[in-house]
């Protein structure tokens, strides 16, 4: 069976700097793959008005004290920058990480953290998804070391924009979050050379087909997109103890538990109940995982799921 490959995306609300980094540290020690965080001005768990972390800049720190995990939004919301900004913002990051950099993009969702800071929300998913469309393409001929001019007909109006320095990779990675059939998918099949997906398997076998079919009419290999699926795991020997540390993590986090009690991203268990979810999802193509850590950082599920579960769903 193909290997497992595992990232962590680090919550940004309800931590202080110190264990924010910290849990940076551990990840990268630890082996994992790649090293992720929100992009959002307000806490999208619980109470919104909680501490939370701006995701760029913390990737430019995050970049100073690892040394091997890549390094990404997850994702990035396309409505607070410019395109152009944010091609340049990943090129600098490339260069702090010395080639680390993953693109991570997305069309926003969050309405209030919109409002408080007088950003343009748009008039609905549709023409936020449009305005990501435009986006990405922008983003991956920048990075690819083509000018841009804009066609006028767009949100975005660039006039023979060009990228210096070029990022140290031959070619940045794009990783596009979402799964709406009409738009995002489509966006995906396009430009992505990775996509983020969430829900059960049988969502996601849907939704993998839907891409399946974006692909065949822009011409794209689907082989050459990774299938990335976000989960948020909880791991202790019991069933029962990696609940209590689900419901104590969610009361660090204002987070009622009645908020989150159908999300079936939240993997709570055993080792072996969740190797079981991994092979799951390895069946119909999913072979990257990235799991979602709140704060206070549980280093037991950090060590426990790379060096025990991911062994487990790989059949080791």
């Amino acid at each position: 069976m193909t290997e497992s490959r595992l990232g962590v995306g680090l919550w940004g609300q309800a931590t202080d700097w110190q264990a924010f980094e910290a849990a940076a540290k551990r990840v990268d020690a630890l082996g994992y793959d790649s090293l992720w965080t929100w992009d959002h001005l307000y806490a999208i768990f619980g109470d919104p008005y909680q501490p939370i972390f701006e995701g760029y800049t913390t990737l430019a720190a995050w970049a100073a004290v690892t040394s091997r995990v890549r390094l990404g939004l997850l994702v990035g919301a396309n409505t607070f920058r410019n395109p152009g900004l944010v091609a340049k913002t990943l090129t600098t990051l490339d260069h702090v990480s010395a080639g680390r950099v993953i693109a991570g993009l997305g069309g926003a969702w969050f309405e209030l953290e919109h409002t408080a800071h007088g950003i343009e929300f748009g008039s609905g998913f549709g023409q936020r998804l449009d305005w990501l469309e435009d986006s990405v393409a922008a983003v991956r001929a920048l990075l690819d070391g083509r000018s841009v001019t804009s066609s006028g007909q767009g949100r975005y109006r660039f006039e023979e924009l060009v990228l210096l320095p070029r990022p140290v990779q031959d070619h940045v990675p794009i990783l596009i979050g979402g799964s709406g059939e009409r738009k995002t998918l489509r966006t995906v099949a396009r430009h992505a050379d990775m996509w983020n997906a969430m829900g059960s398997v049988e969502t996601l076998r849907h939704k993998t087909e839907v891409l399946l079919r974006h692909c065949d009419d822009v011409g794209r290999d689907p082989a050459d997109i990774e299938l990335t699926i976000g989960c948020k795991p909880f791991i202790r020997d019991t069933e029962a103890d990696a609940r209590r540390l689900w419901e104590t993590t969610m009361e660090h986090n204002r987070t009622p538990l009645s908020d989150v009690a159908d999300d079936d991203t939240f993997w709570v268990g055993t080792p072996q109940q969740i190797a079981e979810k991994m092979r799951a999802c390895k069946e119909i193509g999913f072979h990257t995982f990235i799991g979602e850590v709140p704060a206070p950082f549980d280093a037991e599920t950090l060590e426990r799921w790379i060096n025990e579960v991911r062994p487990m769903a790989d059949g080791a």
